[in-house]
């Protein structure tokens, strides 16, 4: 089996077929991973092309260098384009949620590595593998709120699908989990220690496919990891959780947590307060809103509100403002509008669902 890999210096993907196994590795390590445009069309490319080629059987997704998988969209490129009246932001999310989409639907077997960080897009990609393994590197998250955006890429099926409330409070809060919340919380499939890597590595590359491929995937990923672990903080915290973050809006959500106390988690409550004081208000709500919706909504549905959203966001939502603060200035302080949630109409919000 001869690899007929095309790989050039300038490349954001790599891709290489190896033992019957498509790899796909994100080749952007100084941004993180963090996902282009054409990055996005590659991948697309590869994993049609490979779809038709009986001789794959299987695919392999991951992040070059130790930091990441990837760190979410390159958000960065989407503010400018905006800024100077381009389409880019446009097409970006279109394509991507297709690419997305295109991995829950995939009829081979995806393998993805969430070593490191695997934010926003990141998460996007990695949610609709058939096995997503972490390791205790690996930090997951839905930061989107921070910089004034709500999670998409299909966030708004897979966060509300999590037990009980805790994926409204991972997209609401906009907290990043480690690999035993990863797993608890069924975004993850498999824990793997970062240092048998290696060992994945070469069984991948002896791996004897029969006639279900994800049986043997599964089989290997047995002599090598575990599907649980134990103390995940989210399990000590869920009915805390379910409690604060079923509450009417986002307001109600901050009051609750400032009044309340249950149990010991009164410097979580306060501490989870303040980290909502300082999300957009804005964003905090309709991602609530879009992801309440989306509990009930079929995935494509769910990218369908996304889209709507986007088409909306950029100008009447925080992105620009977020993005401003945390990434083109730094001055980290964003000026949300408004600025606090007591000033958000709830005419404001589901204004933006409206022609769904």
């Amino acid at each position: 089996m001869t690899a007929h890999a095309h790989i050039s210096a300038t490349d954001h993907v790599l891709a290489e077929v190896r033992n019957h196994i498509g790899h796909l590795t994100l080749n952007r390590p100084t941004g993180l991973n963090a996902l282009t445009l054409d990055m996005v069309r590659s991948l697309r490319q590869h994993l049609d092309r490979w779809a038709e080629d009986a001789q794959v059987k299987a695919v392999v997704l991951r992040g070059e260098g130790p930091k990441g998988f990837c760190a979410g969209g390159d958000i960065r490129s989407l503010h400018d384009s905006f800024k100077a009246g381009d389409r880019l932001h446009e097409d970006f999310f279109v394509e991507e949620y297709a690419l997305d989409l295109l991995i829950h639907r995939y009829r081979k077997p995806v393998l993805v590595l969430m070593d490191g960080f695997t934010l926003g897009g990141g998460m996007g990609l990695a949610q609709g593998a058939d096995l997503r393994i972490v390791t205790e590197r690996s930090r997951l998250g839905m930061p989107e709120v921070g910089i004034g955006y709500f999670p998409d890429v299909g966030g708004s099926y897979f966060l509300p699908r999590i037990p009980g409330e805790l994926g409204i409070y991972l997209g609401v809060s906009g907290v990043q989990i480690q690999a035993a919340d990863a797993l608890y919380c069924g975004l993850a499939d498999w824990y793997l220690a970062s240092d048998a890597l290696t060992a994945l590595e070469q069984g991948l590359d002896n791996i004897t496919f029969g006639e279900y491929p994800l049986k043997d995937l599964q089989n290997l990923m047995a002599t090598l990891g575990t599907q649980t672990l134990n103390d995940a903080p989210l399990e000590k915290l869920r009915p805390v959780i379910d409690h604060f973050f079923a509450q009417p809006d986002p307001l109600a959500i901050i009051e609750q947590l400032r009044a309340v106390s249950i149990g010991d988690s009164r410097p979580w409550a306060i501490a989870t307060a303040d980290l909502l004081e300082s999300r957009s208000p804005l964003a905090m709500a309709v991602t609530l809103e879009m992801l309440r919706r989306g509990r009930h909504l079929a995935l494509e549905d769910c990218f369908a509100m996304e889209l709507h959203l986007d088409r909306q966001w950029f100008q009447h939502g925080d992105i620009i403002e977020g993005v401003r603060a945390l990434i083109v200035d730094k001055d980290k302080q964003p000026r949300w509008n408004p600025p606090t949630l007591s000033g958000l109409s709830r005419q404001r919000v589901d204004q933006f669902f409206e022609g769904l």
